[in-house]
């Protein structure tokens, strides 16, 4: 593979930032473009790393950043759905020049790794209901829906969930 998955250093945090507002606006994930008050939040990696690992994807030879995610072990104030017990990963996002090379798989699979390697029982996740390639990437991977966590962050905007079982 000609990807590696590592830690953010502290230099790359506003391009992680820029990066992960970037494929959301591209992907017309937020309903008010430029002015979603979500936005902020998604450039704001700074904050993110400190409640959560970062982690990045980078081209093997050229080190350039194609993807990333926010990792959260067993709660605390980054989490949104993780229980006693479970991880949860946050923020998935891959430039275009990622897709189809593997990126986002392999941050899946970072976390996974992760998750397992600190005993926890389950790693879980919230996704817009219209990102089909992510649901078809979970399901590959095991995740499964879990339609009774399904949650509003908004009055309205419905977050599906899924879970992977790592007792297995």
């Amino acid at each position: 593979m000609d990807i590696v998955i590592r830690v953010a250093r502290s230099e790359e945090l506003d391009e992680i930032g820029e990066l992960t507002a970037e494929a959301y606006l591209g992907d017309g994930l937020l309903d008010f473009g430029e002015a979603d008050p979500y936005l902020a939040e998604l450039r704001d990696t700074r904050r993110r790393s400190e409640h959560a690992e970062v982690l990045v994807a980078a081209d093997s030879r050229s080190d350039e950043l194609l993807g990333t995610v926010a990792f959260v072990a067993e709660g605390g104030e980054y989490a949104d759905i993780a229980r006693p017990g479970e991880g949860e990963f946050r923020m998935l996002a891959v430039r275009p020049e990622g897709r189809g090379r593997g990126a986002g798989e392999a941050l899946v699979r970072a976390c996974v790794s992760r998750a397992r390697g600190l005993g926890l029982t389950r790693l879980v996740l919230s996704s817009q209901q219209g990102m089909h390639a992510a649901h078809r990437l979970y399901g590959r991977l095991g995740f499964v829906r879990t339609p009774e966590r399904d949650w509003e962050p908004l009055p309205g905007f419905r977050l599906w969930t899924f879970e992977l079982d790592l007792s297995t």
